[in-house]
């Protein structure tokens, strides 16, 4: 029984986390000028911030997403203030000849900035109810330990996710030169800055 929680958590945190946004493009740009690790890394930001909104819907804590919730203009304005300066200076970062070293202020930085802009999306716990509703765990009497079994696997399905993507971006690495990464990182910082500027916009509707 509880492998089938453990697969529907999977499926839930690949189909969440699949959509390539703004946080997909940066961890293919990271990818391209900095190698998979740091690509990787990027993601597994976003696959903690998925599990812990797994978390508050597997566990049904009401409470807190609804906090959340009232609380997302400011969280959504955050969150856009964080990508336009994330899309600026991406857009200005001039492409290492060599790839940086994947320690230290690299690895917590990529880490960091993602887990940050994911929480910062209200939005995501919104998706997390609706699909538990959509494939019934709502309804399945969810305990402690299958709903620790049901976030273990979106952690596990997440980060899969992200592992395919940054492996993916990892094969077309070699084809960019420092001319071409220049190219990625001016649309790369396009995309996220348009992505920071349509949140702020949201605000106003």
């Amino acid at each position: 029984m509880e492998i089938i929680f453990f697969l529907k958590g999977l499926i839930i945190g690949f189909s969440i986390a699949a959509p390539v946004g703004p946080i997909g493009v940066l961890c293919i740009r990271r990818t391209l000028a900095e190698g998979r690790t740091v690509g990787f890394v990027s993601g597994l930001g976003a696959a903690t911030a998925d599990a812990i909104y797994g978390c508050i819907a597997g566990f049904g804590l009401t409470f807190i997403s609804r906090i959340l919730i009232s609380q997302q203009a400011w969280l959504r304005f955050i969150g856009g203030v964080f990508l336009c300066y994330l899309g600026f200076k991406t857009f200005l970062a001039r492409p290492a000849r060599h790839a940086a070293a994947a320690k230290g202020t690299g690895i917590i930085g990529a880490y960091g900035s993602t887990l940050f802009l994911t929480v910062t999306n209200p939005m995501t716990i919104l998706s997390f109810t609706a699909i538990f509703a959509g494939l019934g765990v709502a309804r399945s009497g969810v305990n402690y330990v299958s709903a620790g079994i049901l976030v273990l696997g979106v952690f596990t399905g997440s980060t899969l996710w992200w592992f395919i993507l940054s492996s993916i971006a990892n094969l077309f690495r070699t084809k960019f030169d420092l001319r071409g990464l220049r190219w990625v990182n001016r649309i790369s910082g396009i995309i996220i800055t348009g992505a920071g500027l349509l949140a702020l916009l949201s605000l106003r509707v």
